[in-house]
């Protein structure tokens, strides 16, 4: 008869875990790192068989997963206990679901910072643009359960009526330009500006950083904020500033320095003491130029950039450097489409707010094996396949847990090269029209709460 213990369970799962979606990402997420964190944050758990390490592992697993039930997240833990000789777990959910509860959200908070950071060490100097770091900035919403403490923290549109429409969460992101990771987070409401999300991130930047954003950033008070940090912003002017030629000192075709005013009234995103705090004028650079192909929306573009010199950043080289900003577009399709982050499952606020770490942290260590794999292959990691990665990696997982100890190290090897042979083409200036081929249901829109319905069928 063989005695079992949870302890035993809980290192074997360790192992599983270690050597199947540890590996990949021994470099940046080794489970020493986890339990120091654990460590630092006090985190006190009892002895059970989803302690905080193998509920992390399990709830990433989970959203790299096409199948993101919890169901399916179980009956994964309980498939790597079978070939053990230990008692294999119930395959209820409640007792993963609970453990997921437990998890801090400062835990999962701390290892996406860690992950990204980590990844951001090792950019070298061939990946800089003008030798330095540059990050594009953008926001996004995120779709959740119709419950009643969603709704509370996160209410649904308002021109939805009750019971029609699904609470909805702002985020605002910055992604790394040279390695695709993101390396900041901020969750607010659905009403929240794009630019209000961005003044709770510019305390993730580092100095000599360069935030390039859309025209939604572009505003006196965040020039002036990104310069106070020693960092640089190039944004698209926005569109309630006027456009002209006659003002301001020409130092290049298309391209002068421009004198702006401090706001005469307040902005409502600023306080009265942020406001008189402003210095009165800044000097940026005003750069112009034509998009003329087709497809493209904007014919004309104003560049607005606190980069002054006209030598080590030439108006050409802005210019291709705005072109590279539409990648945070496709960084966050990646995130909600790609990975299934657009409608998140869990149904109160805290979850929420731990599943999209969760993802962001999964969408980071898919970036990390995207990078080992095209650098030691000399592939540029960001012409790989963000979805092609994550099929080879879920599709080795359950060779490297069953091959011998001295084989792992090779069927590796074999992952990372088969990683590169899934490149993406150059494709300058390809547009596509927003349109659908395949036609909806022919189902009418639900337009007063399910409830309704049902009392309307039961009394007809």
């Amino acid at each position: 008869m063989t005695i079992t213990t949870v302890p035993n369970r809980v290192k074997i799962l360790k192992d599983k875990f270690t050597k199947s979606l540890g590996l990949p990402f021994q470099e940046l997420l080794p489970e020493s790192e986890i339990q120091k964190i654990i460590d630092e944050l006090q985190i006190k758990y009892r002895c059970r068989l989803f302690d905080p390490i193998v509920t992390l592992w399990a709830f990433l697993s989970q959203v790299l997963d096409v199948d993101k039930s919890c169901h399916n997240a179980v009956s994964r833990v309980t498939a790597y206990l079978a070939n053990e000789s230990v008692e294999v777990p119930s395959t209820d959910t409640s007792a993963y679901c609970q453990a997921r509860t437990r998890l801090p959200e400062k835990l999962l908070k701390q290892l996406f910072g860690k992950v990204a950071q980590s990844l951001e060490e090792k950019v070298t100097t061939e990946y800089l643009w003008c030798g330095r770091n540059v990050r594009v900035i953008d926001g996004s919403t995120v779709s959740m359960p119709d419950t009643v403490e969603n709704q509370k923290a996160y209410p649904q549109p308002t021109n939805q009526k009750p019971g029609c429409g699904f609470p909805l969460a702002k985020i605002g992101v910055i992604f790394s330009l040279a390695t695709g990771a993101a390396v900041a987070l901020c969750i607010d409401i659905l009403n929240t500006h794009d630019i209000k999300l961005a003044r709770n991130l510019y305390q993730f930047l580092h100095p000599l950083d360069i935030l390039l954003g859309d025209r939604a950033f572009c505003a006196y008070a965040d020039l002036v904020a990104i310069k106070k940090l020693d960092c640089d912003a190039v944004f698209r002017k926005h569109q309630s500033r006027t456009t002209t030629m006659r003002q301001g000192k020409i130092v290049g075709d298309c391209d002068k320095l421009v004198t702006w005013y401090k706001p005469k009234i307040c902005p409502k995103g600023l306080s009265l003491d942020e406001w008189v705090a402003l210095p009165p004028t800044i000097i940026v650079r005003e750069i112009f130029y034509y998009i003329i192909i087709p497809g493209f929306r904007t014919q004309r573009v104003s560049l607005i950039t606190t980069l002054l010199d006209t030598t080590t950043y030439s108006s050409l080289k802005l210019v291709e450097l705005y072109g590279q900003r539409w990648k945070v577009e496709l960084d966050l399709r990646h995130l909600k489409t790609t990975l299934g982050m657009d409608i998140l499952r869990c149904k109160t606020p805290s979850m929420v707010r731990k599943e999209i770490y969760a993802y962001l942290l999964a969408y980071n260590l898919l970036r990390s094996l995207m990078w080992l794999a095209g650098t030691t292959y000399g592939v540029p990691p960001l012409r790989l396949s963000l979805q092609g990665t994550r099929h080879h990696l879920n599709n080795f997982i359950p060779q490297l847990l069953a091959t011998s100890s001295t084989k792992v190290e090779q069927i590796y090897r074999t992952l990372l090269k088969v990683i590169v042979h899934k490149a993406i083409p150059e494709r300058p200036g390809r547009s596509e029209p927003r349109v659908r081929k395949r036609r909806p249901k022919s189902y009418p829109l639900m337009k007063q709460p399910r409830h309704e319905f049902r009392r309307q069928m039961q009394t007809a």
